[in-house]
């Protein structure tokens, strides 16, 4: 079965257009919308996924859970079954809103988007953990400072926009 997203506009609103993911080619004007998780456990440290190596993109790197949103799905939903199917964690009483989002606008790909990013703070260890077979080989718990050298040797997705969003949660949380 095709699995469908919602479009949305340069203000992030919905058009009422919904059109199937697998080769979806957006235009000047046209979103789709993804949503990460950062699973951070009672220590302080943070889960991290290993992508499989069939991937087309960024076979076998690292990453925080995440995916894209399903049509008529919200954001918070979203990341609520994204974290349920790729790793086995009910966040669901825990997900409030995003601590950060940005937009991505790659025209010649087609591939522009919006990224909500939720910071979840909760009792968990690896032991919880089911990986999802064809998303991910490999989880870790894992410090800050341990993703920072997989981001520098060039085997981690998002860690800036990871950074970003951890800062806006801090200047948030300051104002």
């Amino acid at each position: 079965m095709a699995e469908l997203i919602d479009i949305y506009d340069d203000n992030r609103q919905p058009t009422g257009e919904r059109v199937e993911r697998k080769g979806a080619f957006l235009g000047e004007g046209q979103y789709m919308l993804y949503v990460l998780a950062i699973l951070e456990d009672l220590d302080g440290r943070v889960l991290i996924t290993r992508r499989t190596l069939d991937k087309k993109w960024a076979a076998g790197w690292w990453e925080v859970t995440g995916g894209g949103v399903s049509a008529g799905e919200t954001s918070a939903q979203a990341i609520a079954r994204e974290v349920r199917e790729e790793v086995g964690l009910s966040v669901d009483d825990l997900v409030k809103k995003p601590i950060h989002g940005y937009k991505n606008i790659d025209l010649p790909r087609g591939d522009n988007y919006f990224v909500d990013i939720y910071h979840l703070r909760f009792d968990f260890s690896l032991a919880d953990v089911s990986l999802q077979a064809r998303e991910a080989i490999d989880a870790r718990l894992v410090t800050w400072d341990e993703i920072a050298q997989l981001d520098q040797q060039g085997i981690f997705l998002h860690y800036r926009r990871l950074q970003d969003a951890l800062a806006a949660e801090r200047e948030a949380a300051r104002a």
